[in-house]
């Protein structure tokens, strides 16, 4: 990949390469197949964080005992992407670097401020996750450069967590809305929250706007309906074949209303 930069393309699992393959929507590059790279799959747990290779699985992900424990959103994005066999075979890693604006796990990903270990034959960098999608299938990733490892800050045990996904149907289908949100709610009121959604702009997206419109307010009627207002303002959807904008629009102001009035019964 150093020597040829652009030629060519990581391959893994294959859960999002080979139906585009398949369909004639690649340009034709070589492709180099990592999957075996036993460096980068495992799971490792330090005092502050826990690394996540780039080559875990979906299964890997939702039966590790200490990422359901503190990451439960994570857990909940993998559980909710495809059927077992794509579970089994598909990747975190590739489903960051597929740069899908529906993808299930990059809201998860936002809301728990996870940063990205990249790797070349230069040297290793590491870069938020916030700023690593800049459009549309944009991101802060060279050609030379692999996805090594999702770094998850620990210290969040305690918060109300809230995942929810809308599709066609219930299982295997790609998201209209995703909306991954955590808050502490302190004496009744926002101590903090984070607010993330999926196929509701070119990127997933931080509600940051939403988040400091809810910020130290007590969860009433009034603040639920300014966040609505607030969420409506912050997030630009489009019409395609899967949804329309206004539908989407709508659905995740639902969706919001929904995690803040069940953050206010905790």
């Amino acid at each position: 990949m150093a020597r040829e930069p652009g030629e060519w393309r990581p391959f893994a699992g294959g859960t999002d390469l080979m139906v585009l393959l398949e369909a004639g929507k690649l340009t034709h590059r070589r492709y180099l197949n990592i999957l075996n790279f036993r460096e980068l799959r495992s799971i490792t747990l330090s005092d502050a964080e826990i690394s996540v290779g780039a080559l875990a699985t979906y299964t890997d992900i939702r039966r590790h005992s200490e990422l359901q424990r503190e990451f439960p959103l994570l857990c909940r994005a993998a559980e909710e992407t495809g059927g077992v066999a794509t579970q089994n075979r598909g990747t975190i890693g590739g489903n960051i670097a597929n740069g899908s604006p529906a993808a299930d796990s990059p809201p998860a990903l936002l809301v728990y401020d996870a940063a990205l270990e990249l790797i070349s034959a230069s040297g290793t960098r590491r870069v938020s996750y916030a700023n690593f999608h800049s459009g549309y299938k944009n991101m802060n990733l060279r050609p030379d450069e692999l996805i090594a490892r999702i770094i998850l800050p620990r210290g969040g045990v305690g918060w109300t967590t809230y995942y929810r996904k809308v599709g066609t149907r219930r299982a295997q289908a790609i998201s209209k809305v995703c909306v991954a949100a955590a808050a502490k709610i302190v004496d009744g009121e926002i101590a903090d929250i984070r607010i993330a959604l999926g196929s509701v702009a070119p990127s997933v997206i931080r509600a940051t706007k939403t988040e400091n419109a809810l910020r130290g307010k007590r969860l009433d009627a009034a603040a639920i309906e300014s966040a609505r207002t607030a969420l409506a303002e912050e997030i630009a959807p489009i019409d395609d074949i899967r949804s329309t904008a206004r539908y989407r629009s709508r659905i995740a102001q639902n969706l919001l209303e929904e995690f803040l009035q069940s953050a206010a019964r905790q």
